[in-house]
């Protein structure tokens, strides 16, 4: 019977990394494109600029769904054939994620002017900002359907809702961009968020799940509080590695130039677009798996297994970009990208030791470890600007690269020590249940 489980749970994992691959080769190659374009038509200050507004709407949009998304996937996954839990838990969930939206829709939209400097140095994209707050409420909608048929592993479904959604993107901005350069991908990256909301409600209308009354019967207490560890733990996260990311880009940005800010965030671009086929892949099968699972045993296995998976891939991934990274440079960007080059040793490096060290936490996620997360998540994304600042003096833009690569070395040497116990159990030590952490 184990030996049965352990076979259907590869073989989910192998047709998820397959699917997943797919939507994020998709996903991937559209944002190289577009990348590519801004790069022409733009140069480095405006994939500079592109990566700024990127990191601000990710946060914004994270807070508007309240945070609530990965648990929603947990309880999900957790309460499947229990049709009374999941209509609770989607209900409770779309209330509590009107709000949060409706709320930050309404910060954004009075604080326009104030986010446009912030994010632009200028006032001229101000209204870029209220189309945000336009769109926000049926964005995080959006995030609550896809976050249910990740819990219910429709990976198919997944999958197309975000191939959909990135070529959409692509064609918009493309159309876009040549006539109104910066402006017009920015419009494209918000309006294309409720393109994806239409997309998503075609792909999920259809399910037994998804009926109108089913979001707004009930609103229920025990499971907002439920939902409530996992949003205090996607708030933290979703805010403080962009918000990171931001911090870091305009300190090279103020201190350096803003042209070196476009390379260091094409470098980072370049990791996130092959990174994603590794993330998505865990995220869509090894959250929901980690969740369901009890015995500790059948628990470290299936860490041990996903690391074998992942890992080899990412090297494998990296070192390839590194063989062929002035080619790269050539196709992805422009000549005027080569300063860029030094960056990649330490970038690619990093890459593979962050996975590393993602693989072991997500075990924090799944078991709700909510002190831990926020603690990681603080220290972690603090001591990479502190390092990013300390390493840029000495060592110039290439100094935040380095940085970057020893940040995640230290959060792995973290994963590990934290996670010794369920990672490496003695021969006299007794196999049980892993309990349910609430912290």
């Amino acid at each position: 019977m184990i030996r049965k489980l352990k076979t259907i749970a590869k073989t989910e994992l192998i047709k998820t990394f397959l699917f997943s691959t797919v939507s994020t080769f998709f996903k991937s190659a559209s944002a190289l494109v577009l990348n590519k374009v801004v790069a022409v038509y733009i140069g480095p200050i405006g994939v500079a600029l592109v990566g700024q507004f990127t990191n601000f709407f990710g946060i914004i949009t994270n807070i508007g769904s309240g945070g609530i998304e990965t648990g929603v996937i947990k309880y999900v996954a957790e309460n499947q054939g229990n049709e009374t839990n999941t209509r609770k838990l989607i209900s409770t969930a779309a209330f509590a994620m009107t709000f949060c939206s409706l709320l930050t829709a309404l910060v954004v939209f009075l604080f326009a002017s104030y986010f446009s400097n912030l994010i632009f140095k200028s006032q001229e994209y101000k209204f870029i900002l209220y189309l945000v707050s336009l769109f926000l409420v049926l964005v995080s909608i959006k995030g609550l359907l896809m976050a249910v048929l990740n819990g219910h592993k429709e990976v198919i479904k997944y999958t197309w809702v975000n191939i959909i959604t990135s070529l959409s993107t692509l064609v918009l901005s493309l159309l876009l961009v040549a006539k109104y350069q910066l402006t017009g991908v920015l419009i494209a990256l918000v309006v294309c968020q409720f393109i994806g909301f239409i997309i998503t409600l075609f792909f999920t209308v259809k399910y037994h799940w998804f009926k109108i009354a089913y979001f707004f019967q009930y609103f229920d207490k025990k499971v907002l509080k439920n939902l409530s560890a996992y949003s205090i733990m996607t708030l933290v996260g979703s805010f403080s590695f962009p918000f990171t990311l931001f911090l870091v880009r305009d300190y090279i940005g103020n201190h350096l130039s803003w042209k070196e800010a476009g390379y260091w965030q094409g470098v980072w671009m370049i990791s996130e677009g092959y990174l994603v086929f590794i993330t998505a892949g865990l995220s869509f099968y090894y959250l929901p798996r980690l969740s369901e699972i009890t015995d500790k045993k059948e628990f470290r296995s299936e860490i041990i297994r996903s690391s074998k998976i992942a890992i080899p891939i990412v090297s494998a991934m990296a070192l390839f970009i590194f063989l062929v990274k002035r080619p790269l440079v050539n196709i992805l960007f422009t000549s005027e990208f080569k300063p860029m080059l030094p960056l990649f040793k330490y970038q690619l490096l990093g890459d593979v030791i962050r996975i590393a060290g993602w693989i072991f936490s997500y075990q924090i996620i799944s078991k709700g470890m909510t002190r831990l997360f926020i603690f990681t998540a603080v220290i972690f994304n603090f001591s990479f600007v502190i390092l990013s600042v300390l390493f840029l003096r000495s060592f110039g833009l290439e100094g935040v690269s380095l940085a970057f690569c020893v940040n995640a070395f230290l959060y792995l040497i973290f994963m590990l020590f934290a996670f010794r116990k369920s990672l490496f159990i003695g021969k006299n030590e007794a196999i049980g249940e892993i309990p349910n952490y609430q912290y």
